[in-house]
């Protein structure tokens, strides 16, 4: 994932967002507000996690580690969800006082890496990096692993999701996303991905299922070469990360049309969501989150799921996401997160039947 340019400094306000992994975002309740010395109304994130019936720091105090634990990310180093894994990494090993060390276990696109978590010791000393390929694209598309991911692993919590968009040459001749979908009900249009079973194509593919439209599917090796052939108007419009179409789209080589996440974007504040426009229920972003073997005890997954939820409402760490591209949602439970994955799963495993894209 492309580092954004700069004028994209301003932190985003995710507070009024429809959380994407949490229906109904967070609701008001009596217990989650005090008064400050002044005696105006104040929520805290301790009030409010405890409101919500969530594990605040105190209230899950009951493992400390003696010991450096381990993330194990199941991708090659300087990729994005590397690079995120290393900052949610540093924010853990300073609340719990304990070196938290990246493994990268790179190979079959992750499964490999997932593998090795889920045959860990379920103790909360071996961690992983979950994210949507080995743990929803390759199960939902018949990739014969070796682990199941909803048995064999212990969800703790996300912490990232990457937005994505539709972007369109601006030749195109689309002014907006419903301009192409009126386009792509009378023809035949190719659209491009960053390659088969990716986050991009399978939005993609469930967009064009969900409306009805000819779209035909043109995968590359990685966004970045698909992008190349849209500037050059070779595909008329692809599927993208905002990270990675941001700069095109500023330089005006690259026209947004809609963004799939469940709000809009601080990058891209004028472009509307899917939502918005044409289906109220479309909603789907790249996601990480921190999960471990199957069998962690529930104080363990109380106590990291906690620090989790602090860590990514760190300024420090929001910044550094705003950088890369990355959003983050309301503090959640591990049932929740577990509830996600398991309703990804569902989710893509019926586009995918649908659409008969199989793992080769």
């Amino acid at each position: 994932m492309t580092a954004l340019p700069p004028g994209a400094e301003s932190p985003p306000d995710f507070t009024p967002a429809r959380e994407f992994w949490r229906r109904g975002g967070q609701p008001a309740h009596p217990a989650a507000q005090g008064m400050n010395n002044g005696g105006n109304m104040r929520i805290t994130r301790r009030a409010a996690l405890a409101a919500l019936g969530l594990p605040a720091p105190a209230l899950a105090q009951d493992w400390a580690p003696n010991r450096a634990l381990k993330l194990v990310v199941p991708f090659p180093p300087g990729q994005a969800s590397d690079i995120a894994s290393r900052i949610v990494a540093e924010q853990l090993s300073r609340r719990l006082g304990q070196p938290v060390v990246i493994e990268n276990r790179g190979g079959g696109g992750g499964a490999i890496g997932m593998e090795a978590v889920a045959r860990a010791t379920p103790d909360g000393y071996t961690l992983g990096n979950a994210a949507f390929g080995p743990m929803t694209a390759f199960p939902a598309m018949g990739s014969n692993l070796t682990y199941d991911p909803v048995r064999d692993f212990s969800a703790v919590a996300p912490y990232g999701f990457v937005p994505l968009l539709w972007v369109a040459h601006p030749g195109a001749g689309w002014n907006t996303i419903e301009d192409f979908v009126s386009s792509a009900r009378t023809r035949t249009i190719e659209w491009g991905s960053g390659g088969p079973g990716t986050t991009q194509h399978l939005a993609g593919e469930w967009f064009r299922q969900r409306l009805g439209l000819r779209l035909n599917h043109v995968a590359y090796r990685g966004s970045a070469a698909a992008i190349v052939d849209l500037v050059a108007g070779t595909i008329p419009v692809m599927m993208d990360s905002v990270a990675s179409a941001l700069p095109h789209i500023r330089a005006g080589r690259a026209k947004p049309l809609a963004v799939t996440y469940g709000t809009r974007v601080s990058w891209l504040p004028e472009v509307p969501t899917v939502k918005e426009r044409l289906l109220e229920d479309f909603e789907v972003s790249g996601w990480l989150g921190l999960v471990g073997p199957a069998g962690m005890p529930a104080p363990v997954v109380t106590r990291l799921n906690a620090l989790v939820n602090e860590a990514t409402a760190d300024p420090a760490l929001l910044a550094r996401y705003q950088e890369m591209g990355l959003v983050t949602g309301a503090p959640g439970g591990p049932d929740e997160f577990a509830g996600f994955i398991a309703g990804q799963l569902q989710r893509w495993r019926q586009v995918a039947r649908d659409a008969n894209i199989r793992m080769e």
